[in-house]
């Protein structure tokens, strides 16, 4: 019986070690494996450590990744971020806490791309004495939720208002770009030149490491009462879209900033008079204006189709199930179907079918400028792609 028994072990032994000398089989396998145990999987040996941390099999578990992607959650804008994973069928799956970002302000998640967290907050400047966030700049942290990685990117050029920006991503998977608009403290020649002449916009690139100014812009992506830091936009086929205020209400959108990876500026007319709670979103990879009416209580859904030339369609126009002094905080969309964040409850809605399912989010009792988004786990690098600069959490800024 022993002799049988070691020989079965042997057996199996021998297979395994067929299997884990097949490259392309044992990526296969691991892939499928989630982020926090792959982390676990790279102390196995140094087989396993070299091909989990390469470069090609972390693309190959992004792939596999996305197809089961979900919705990650930042109900309270806090210091310490608590980030909560939702699944399809609308339950939390897992929380996430960021316990090593320190001394920081208030922070908020301004995008999300393949398992990347793009994270903002005001630096800490002192005041007459006193400590206090200097709202004319903000502090940009690309973030690793899973594998708890986060790069302090450079401070950009000084601004006399509050910046905003928006964040690109490739061409190749992990390559990102970011673009910061910004109130030029000095120009040369400058001295007399409103403050809409000194609007400016410059680029951060994961390539390089480093911003390069484009010069001035002809209009600033607005800010939204929604966001206090500013910087809602979307991201949707290589280009980024932001708001641009009507003339009549800073606060409710007149038409849409464009931006590509090329770094090249257009505008966009609405399809018609929005609402302040109307979103940008990426519905079935196309750029989707979300309005909400209030005093109708009707939400509109438009799709940008881009053949020959931009053209809005409308997609649906359905009643919401929540009541107009329920205010909409936040939508986002993912594949099919659009997230809402109300004042007290969380919905998904089919605008195929026109379906609205309510979710029982009760862990969240707390809402405080809450944002969500599409979301992948992956291994990838926040600094680029196999990038040999350290990761870190730097408290240089801090005070």
């Amino acid at each position: 019986m022993d002799e049988t028994t070691d020989e079965c072990v042997y057996q199996t032994t021998d297979k395994w070690y067929d299997i884990e000398h097949v490259e392309n089989v044992l990526a296969n396998i691991l892939s499928r494996v989630p982020v926090k145990s792959l982390l676990v999987c790279k102390s196995v040996c140094k087989r396993w450590r070299r091909l989990i941390s390469s470069q090609a099999f972390i693309d190959v578990q992004l792939l596999w990744s996305q197809k089961n992607s979900v919705y990650i959650v930042y109900p309270y804008m806090d210091m310490m971020m608590k980030l909560y994973l939702v699944n399809n069928s609308g339950e939390i799956t897992k929380s996430i806490n960021f316990p090593y970002c320190n001394n920081l302000s208030l922070l908020t998640v301004v995008c999300s791309f393949d398992g990347l967290l793009c994270c903002i907050n005001y630096p800490w400047k002192v005041d007459s004495g006193m400590v206090v966030e200097d709202v004319t700049d903000v502090e940009i942290r690309i973030c690793n939720p899973v594998t708890k990685k986060a790069l302090l990117l450079p401070r950009g050029s000084p601004s006399k208002e509050k910046p905003s920006i928006g964040v690109a991503f490739g061409p190749k998977i992990n390559e990102y770009k970011i673009f910061r608009f910004f109130n030029a403290k000095r120009i040369s020649l400058a001295k007399h030149q409103s403050r809409v002449n000194r609007r400016q916009c410059e680029v951060y690139s994961s390539s390089t490491g480093s911003w390069s100014v484009i010069g001035r812009v002809p209009y600033y992506p607005m800010h939204s009462s929604h966001s206090p830091l500013g910087s809602n936009h979307v991201f949707v086929n290589g280009k980024i879209y932001w708001f641009i205020a009507s003339n009549e209400d800073p606060l409710i959108p007149g038409s849409i900033l464009m931006a590509d990876i090329e770094e090249t500026f257009e505008t966009i007319n609405l399809p018609k008079e929005v609402t302040e709670h109307s979103y940008l979103v990426n519905l079935e990879g196309h750029l989707s204006l979300v309005a909400v009416y209030d005093e109708d209580e009707i939400v509109n859904i438009w799709i940008l189709k881009d053949k020959n030339e931009p053209k809005w369609e409308l997609k649906c126009s359905d009643h919401i199930p929540f009541s107009n002094d329920e205010c909409v905080e936040f939508a986002v969309a993912r594949e099919n179907e659009i997230f809402f964040i109300t004042s007290n409850h969380h919905y998904i809605y089919d605008p195929e079918h026109g379906f609205w399912q309510e979710l029982d989010l009760s862990s969240i009792s707390e809402k405080k400028f809450p944002v969500a988004f599409a979301y992948t786990e992956s291994l990838l690098s926040c600094g680029g792609r196999m990038d040999p600069r350290m990761e870190y959490i730097s408290d240089k800024r801090s005070i």
